[in-house]
């Protein structure tokens, strides 16, 4: 299975986390919230996992790339 991570903006708290931990992949839109890069490649499924199991808000989404169902990560 391949991952895909997103973003919910509407539980987002603006922590930074995403951003310090991977400046490649999010960003803050013009509201400091969170957001992938336009076009950015995607981490490792690991990297993805880890990235939205430390994320304070538990903003950040992991679903299967193929079918989009969200993937429980914990």
């Amino acid at each position: 299975m391949t991952y895909r991570i997103s973003v919910d903006p509407e539980v987002c708290i603006s922590s930074g986390k995403c951003v310090a931990d991977a400046p490649d992949l999010f960003r803050f839109d013009d509201e400091d919230i969170a957001e992938l890069v336009p076009d950015a490649a995607q981490p490792s499924d690991t990297a993805q996992l880890e990235l939205a199991r430390t994320c304070p808000s538990g903003a950040l989404r992991i679903h299967d790339a193929d079918s989009g169902k969200e993937i429980d990560i914990f």
